[in-house]
């Protein structure tokens, strides 16, 4: 391979970049017109622009980068995450193309890309599945007649949907039509699929997913778990690996089962394995996702292994060179998802320009990030700025790490989730362990970040004070006792 396009932008474009790099491999970017003075795009060897800014104008406009790539006769394209990454039709175009898909293949993206279809597929390996509906339900009676079967509460699933998206929990019967047909027209809305199915609803569960590797010759391994309960709006914020919660017998089962899952769809390349686990540590597949995570990083930093080379090596027909035996849990790591968004107001983007950027560095500290400062945040991608994670020989020490990385860290013009990530990184329910997916709404209110950083409300209450100073002597009424207008 001499050549790589990257069918992305910020951060991960960067990543990817980096490894290709390291491998002796010429990378192509490919920009809209807003990203043109993108790190990304600088940092390549070559870079394109492929259209206006709106997404479905340029980073997910699968035909003109496929034509892109065969005009400057890329041998390989990797598609990174979101956008179209586990977009089947398109891997399999790439393909036909000549080109190398970096990823799975599309039969595998089709399996997994549906959540009734994976179940389906896993099912005959004996791995632990929420209760619930194997088909798609559209009657409504009928879908409530399961319903009390299965037992309240239940949720309510989107088959082609992600991100919280189409998903409903309905507490009592009297809620379930009304949530059915909401949930029924945004996943039509979303996925231009309105298919749902219904499963328990487990009331406090974590989200722990498995990171596994695997060749087309059969070989496969599972690079440990992540923790990423830690979500708002259904979306993760930070991620951990290990899991605090997980006995070494429960890790290796799971690894196992996640291997058995990449079996039953002849899967090849990396990909999680998501499982919810409820209090008992009772563990239940979720679903697969067939593409790199956000959140590989914290996989990275506790095994060593550099998962974006071990995509490329298998696709280039090499045969994985780990075994599980050979690999092992080295300290810990932490994610934080710096996102332009303002947890004072409901985690809503933040659109502005950076004004000032400063990272945070350290031995054990690693920013993946896709800007600079004077560089705006623009409305039609995800508001990520970046992602800053920590390596530290225990739990403690990586959360140590990650407060005196936050502290160091400044971004100025936009609000971040910097604040929100040390207030839960400093929370008794995180510090402790002792939390679920449900941490946002059990725990979190804006005011209460204040409250983690003296330091800021120590200068809010003197800048309050001034304040108060400056508006009494500008309404103070004047004095004209001496005035001849007195009378």
């Amino acid at each position: 391979m001499k050549k790589l396009l990257i069918a992305n932008r910020g951060e991960i474009a960067l990543r990817i970049m980096r490894t290709a790099h390291e491998m002796g491999i010429r990378t192509v970017a490919v920009f809209s017109e807003i990203d043109r003075n993108a790190p990304h795009v600088r940092f390549a060897d070559e870079a394109v622009c492929i259209g206006p800014n709106p997404s479905a104008q340029s980073y997910l406009n699968g035909e003109r980068i496929i034509g892109l790539a065969r005009e400057l006769q890329v041998d390989a394209i990797h598609p990174g995450y979101g956008f179209l990454s586990e977009n089947a039709a398109f891997a399999r175009a790439v393909e036909e193309a000549g080109i190398t898909f970096i990823g799975p293949t599309p039969f595998s993206i089709e399996i997994m890309g549906s959540k009734l279809a994976a179940k389906a597929a896993v099912k005959e390996y004996d791995i632990p599945m929420v209760p619930g509906l194997d088909e798609a339900i559209s009657n409504i009676e009928e879908a409530k007649a399961a319903a009390r079967q299965i037992g309240f509460p239940v949720l309510i699933k989107a088959s082609a949907g992600g991100g919280g998206k189409g998903m409903r929990i309905v507490e009592a019967e009297a809620a379930f039509e009304e949530q059915m047909q909401r949930a029924i027209s945004e996943a039509t809305s979303a996925f231009g699929d309105g298919s749902v199915f219904l499963e328990k609803y487990i009331a406090s569960p974590r989200h722990i997913e498995i990171q596994v590797l695997a060749d087309q010759f059969g070989n496969a391994v599972h690079l440990f778990e992540r923790e990423c309960s830690i979500q708002r709006r259904h979306q993760k914020v930070v991620e951990e690996a290990p899991s605090s919660i997980l006995t070494p017998e429960i890790r290796e089962k799971m690894g196992q089962d996640a291997i058995k899952v990449a079996k039953a769809c002849n899967y090849r390349g990396a990909g999680t394995v998501e499982f919810l686990v409820d209090g008992e540590l009772n563990y239940y597949f979720l679903e697969m996702n067939t593409r790199l995570q956000v959140e590989h990083p914290v996989t990275e930093m506790i095994s060593g292994v550099d998962l974006v080379e071990q995509q490329i090596r298998i696709a280039l027909g090499e045969p994985l060179s780990l075994r599980q035996e050979s690999l092992a849990i080295k300290g810990h790591a932490i994610e934080l998802r710096v996102y332009a968004e303002d947890p004072h107001n409901n985690f809503l983007p933040s659109i502005g320009t950076i004004t000032r950027y400063r990272r945070p560095k350290g031995p054990h500290i690693r920013v993946d990030d896709g800007y600079d400062a004077g560089m705006a945040i623009p409305i039609y991608y995800d508001p990520m700025i970046a992602k800053l994670i920590t390596w530290g020989v225990n739990r403690d020490a990586a959360i140590q790490q990650m407060l005196e990385a936050i502290e160091q860290y400044e971004i100025e013009g936009v609000a971040t989730t910097l604040p929100f990530g040390r207030f839960v990184l400093e929370h008794e329910a995180f510090t402790s362990g002792q939390f679920d997916t449900h941490f946002v709404q059990k725990y979190f209110n804006p005011e209460k970040l204040e409250e983690t950083n003296p330091v800021s409300a120590e200068i809010a209450a003197q800048l309050a004070v001034k304040l108060y100073g400056d508006f009494q002597r500008v309404l103070k009424a004047p004095d004209v006792s001496g005035s001849k207008w007195k009378r």
